[in-house]
């Protein structure tokens, strides 16, 4: 018989999770999702007999109220709380019982920590998205109907697991509280490159605060402004934070300008922003559990001294509140380097992730042939225990499970893979051109700048008005340039999933349409979905509602497909991404009125203005344009530079 559970009082923000989560999507912006505290969540399963992944419910700060059909095992792990069934206590990290027509009643977090896991024996029977039951609310899928659950939802049992039910060994509880020491490994972005030795050494000695303003997709930390090793970014924007957009790791300390935030798994996978530390796999359940208020120390650790996520008994080490280390691996991030035709860095990104990055920190599109060469290698290969493959603009940051793909063996496989590539100077790939409608300052992004001022910051540089602000920063003579330049250009898309679900990052094949601006310092917290903007040089479509950092131009269609598996319009089938790598944007201009109908369309199934005409790229033809156009090419960046230095001279006296 069927069981099935009837909510009477959802909790807060409380989804259906899996664990690992949603995996292999990480190229095109799909974060993994999945419990926020992995530990808590898996023992809570082992203790039901089930497997440890199996769909199970996550919630924040107060818990569920459900109603069985039939008698069922259940097991509540995570922060403490009250947990009663038909109003008779019952302890947590055991199972329970609940019988035919009861009522199990977590109630609110009575003490350190903040997510509350509630595991059913044989677990939910919710449909996957991509592979997964893992709920990812921002992008509207997964679990039960890719939201959080409310008042008279309907979950229904899995089959029932085969495995004996057990309490969790107390010393496999892991241990929580309000003053965090947390594991940490170098990189990849550390010192000197990019911040000061006195940064680094400030990083360790702060107890950073939890930050009210945080939750999945990264935890906002209260701590000391960096002095910083650089400047600026150079083309990647006026601040030194900024970078180049690489793929980010979960657990990677971001710092987005002076913020630093912990990013968690549903946090971006693509970003412009330096990273000093990560947190390693095994102490990463530990984000779930931060409250506001909470102190965080982090502790640098030697990377081949850590913990497998494998484990969930002592050999976790999760039931110590100190961090034992001898200190971190002492090299800044930096795993090696390789002189050649082209330089190659390694850099370190956790434990479980190398970050290659070729040449200088430079916008070359040489360098960006260069990592598609070693992409397709190495999926080609797909060696045992590579898990993922994210290219930047000038790296490819390559995830692995170290249990099976130790991080030292990568290093030797990408060594060997990199003697063989060759020259990828003659790189020549399918480049399809996609037109697509653009409401020039669209009233959206004209009230997300308007939050950003009420909420965030009000005496930004690059408000009221970002065209503005692009405008000044190129020493350009009108907005009406700025409107000529952007409609001019052909944006070639160099990665997917800068801020999620397939968004592009672009830049424009000709020089003298880079429009180069810096990002938002802090980012915002809201940015409507498909608003276009630049960062750096580059250009991102925001695939969703969510933060961002990039100055608006204005905002376009869809390039998510919320109705997959059903096709619509322009999109293949079974992709919900639109666009792919080398793709080329152009843009034509319409009215606010005439893109929402667009969208309206584009959102029904049909077309929605999206134009796309098959093409090729080659690299050999785009050097000899810019050798060509060299000369005039010059004499824009001369112009662009000036101004530039005008800004950020600008900024000094105005002590922004």
């Amino acid at each position: 018989m069927t069981t099935k559970i009837t909510v009477e009082r959802p909790g807060m923000l409380t989804t259906v999770q899996d664990y690992p989560g949603r995996t292999g999507y990480w190229q095109i912006g799909v974060p993994p999702s999945g419990p926020m505290d992995d530990l808590s969540f898996r023992l809570g399963n082992v203790a039901l007999g089930n497997d440890e992944g199996t769909p199970g419910l996550e919630t924040a700060m107060a818990g569920p109220a459900l109603r069985f059909t039939e008698e069922t095992e259940v097991c509540v792990t995570g922060a403490p709380v009250t947990v009663r069934v038909d109003g008779a206590a019952v302890p947590q990290w055991r199972p329970v019982t609940v019988p035919a027509g009861g009522l199990l009643d977590v109630g609110a977090v009575s003490g350190p920590g903040l997510r509350v896991y509630v595991l059913i024996r044989g677990g939910l029977d919710v449909p996957e998205f991509l592979g997964s039951a893992a709920t990812f609310t921002l992008g509207t899928f997964g679990g039960h109907e890719g939201r959080t659950l409310r008042e008279g939802d309907v979950l229904v049992v899995g089959e029932n697991a085969p495995g004996a039910s057990a309490p969790v060994p107390s010393e496999h509880v892991p241990a929580l509280s309000t003053r965090w020491e947390i594991a940490v490994t170098e990189g990849p972005h550390g010192a000197p490159e990019f911040f000061t030795r006195a940064d680094i050494d400030a990083l360790y000695a702060t107890d950073y605060e939890v930050h009210f303003n945080s939750d999945r997709t990264g935890v906002r930390l209260i701590g000391p402004k960096p002095e910083w090793a650089r400047t600026d970014g150079g083309e990647a924007g006026l601040h030194p934070s900024n970078i180049h957009d690489n793929a980010y790791s979960v657990g990677a300390l971001d710092f987005t300008g002076d913020t630093p935030i912990l990013l968690g798994p549903d946090g971006p996978s693509l970003g412009g922003f330096v990273c000093p530390v990560t947190v390693v796999a095994a102490d990463r359940w530990k984000l779930g559990q931060l409250a506001p208020g909470n102190t965080v120390r982090f502790v640098p650790v030697k990377s081949q001294q850590t913990a497998s996520r494998r484990e969930l008994g002592v050999a976790r080490r999760a039931g110590l509140s100190l961090v034992t280390s001898a200190g971190g691996d002492g090299d800044d991030g930096v795993l090696t380097r390789r002189d050649g035709h082209t330089a190659v860095t390694y850099r370190r990104s956790g434990d479980d992730n190398v970050l290659v990055e070729y040449g200088d920190m430079t916008l070359d599109l040489a360098l960006r042939a260069r990592v598609h060469a070693l992409h397709q290698r190495l999926e080609a290969d797909r060696p045992a225990g590579l898990l993922e493959l994210t290219p930047g603009i000038r790296s490819l940051q390559v995830k692995v499970d170290p249990d099976v793909l130790p991080v030292p063996t990568l290093l030797g496989l990408l060594g060997e893979v990199e003697d063989t590539i060759g020259d990828s100077d003659e790189l020549e790939v399918p480049s399809r051109q996609v037109r697509l409608p653009l409401s020039w300052d669209d009233p959206a992004t004209r009230e997300a700048i308007q939050r950003y001022m009420h909420g965030v910051r009000s005496d930004a540089p690059w408000c009221p008005w970002n065209i503005e602000f692009i405008r000044r920063m190129n020493g350009l003579d009108t907005v009406a340039d700025v409107f000529d330049t952007v409609f001019a250009a052909d944006y070639m898309v160099l990665g997917l999933g800068d801020v999620y679900l397939g968004a592009p990052v672009a830049t424009p094949l000709d020089p003298r349409h880079r429009l180069v601006t810096t990002k938002y310092n802090p980012a915002r917290t809201w940015t409507p979905e498909n608003a276009v903007g630049i960062g750096g040089a580059y250009l991102c479509i925001y695939g969703m509602e969510g933060p961002g950092g990039y100055q608006f131009v204005g905002r376009t269609t869809q390039v998510w497909n919320h109705r997959h598996p059903q096709p619509a319009g322009p999109f293949e089938d079974g992709t919900p991404w639109l666009l792919r790598f080398f793709d080329r944007i152009s843009w034509y201009p319409v009215d606010p009125d005439e893109l929402l109908d667009l969208r309206a369309d584009l959102a029904a199934g049909r077309g929605g203005g999206v134009e796309i005409t098959d093409g090729t790229f080659s690299l050999t033809e785009h050097r000899k344009f810019l050798a060509d156009n060299a000369a005039s090419i010059s004499g824009f960046q001369a112009t662009q530079s000036v101004a530039f230095g005008q800004e950020r001279a600008r900024w000094k006296a105005d002590g922004v």
